[in-house]
């Protein structure tokens, strides 16, 4: 018998039903799904802005591509988000779904850094989230060369890189690393463990992204793992999350990871943190990304850049 589940919203349905779907995740559909990476140019193409590409080292000696990305005209002491791109940690490049963060871009003169961490299961374990922070490590560190000011760094990202997101910020926090003035988690991917009602929900029918892909993607990262598996990867398990700062994260109803981001919302809050939490109602993951122009999809992007320019407004 089929669990029953929130339905998705109109609209969005409409627009899936022609979208090639599936169930399961396994290494040839990966290997398949790496070669169709979308170009930066159908992002940065018609922007006014200045693109700066670099190369970051890893902890272990590896070079991270970076990308900047500035307004033509930039100004000094601008705010910076630090992007983290979405793929499960598995797929997908510095470029995805970056025309997110370009938005906040052009709202808000701010500098875009955005980072290929290395993809699981080439890496695994904290290996990611390491590349992540060193990235984090060397913008805060050339904040007067790009024009950045060093107290409006937002950290942001996607599904998985929601999760790095949650992971770095974990990381600063206890290695007093550099200060981060607001996380933004979407969709974010934070628990391995894939136990709650909605991971149950979305299983067994074709989807964007389905448990048993999560849980392929999850076996990828935590390749070899033993022990105890670090919060900083899997950001769910931590148990102190104190300190952190304001922090915005949303999902749909309609998504394998709703409940554990409703979770990571309320915990914030009892640890006496500032959460922004919006759930969407008949979203699936990462609806907004691939169906921008939706009814729900505006409403879900407006509302996550008006607490944007809430939050940058109150620490100009």
């Amino acid at each position: 018998m089929s669990i029953p589940r929130p339905a998705l919203d109109p609209e969005l349905s409409t627009k899936l039903a022609d979208f090639p779907l599936g169930v399961d995740l396994n290494p040839d559909l990966l290997a398949q799904m790496r070669r169709y990476a979308v170009p930066a140019e159908t992002y940065l193409n018609g922007r006014a802005l200045e693109r700066r590409e670099i190369t970051v080292t890893a902890a272990d000696g590896a070079g991270l591509p970076v990308t900047v990305l500035r307004p033509t005209t930039p100004t000094q002491n601008a705010p910076c988000i630090y992007w983290l791109h979405g793929g499960g940690m598995v797929m997908g490049d510095r470029f995805a779904n970056l025309d997110i963060p370009l938005d906040w871009l052009d709202q808000h003169g701010a500098v875009v850094v955005t980072i290929d961490y290395r993809l699981a299961p080439e890496v695994s374990g904290t290996t990611l989230v390491e590349d992540c922070y060193q990235g984090l490590m060397w913008l805060a560190a050339h904040a007067g060369d790009l024009g950045i000011d060093p107290d409006r760094i937002v950290v942001a990202g996607a599904s998985a890189g929601g999760g790095l997101v949650a992971g770095t910020v974990l990381m600063a926090r206890d290695r007093n690393g550099p200060p981060i003035a607001a996380q933004i988690l979407i969709c974010p991917m934070l628990d391995h463990r894939n136990a709650t009602p909605s991971s149950q929900q979305y299983a067994g029918e074709p989807g964007v992204w389905t448990r048993e892909k999560n849980l392929f993607a999850w076996q990828a990262v935590l390749a070899g793992q033993t022990g105890e598996i670090s919060s900083y990867i899997s950001p769910a398990l931590e148990t102190n999350l104190a300190d952190l700062p304001t922090t915005y994260i949303d999902a749909g109803t309609a998504e394998v990871f709703r409940d554990e981001d409703v979770a990571y919302a309320s915990r914030i809050w009892a640890a006496g943190g500032q959460a922004e939490l919006h759930i969407w109602a008949g979203g699936f993951h990462g609806f907004d990304a691939m169906f921008p122009d939706a009814g729900v999809s505006t409403a879900a992007r407006a509302a996550r850049s008006a607490w944007l320019r809430r939050v940058l407004k109150s620490i100009a």
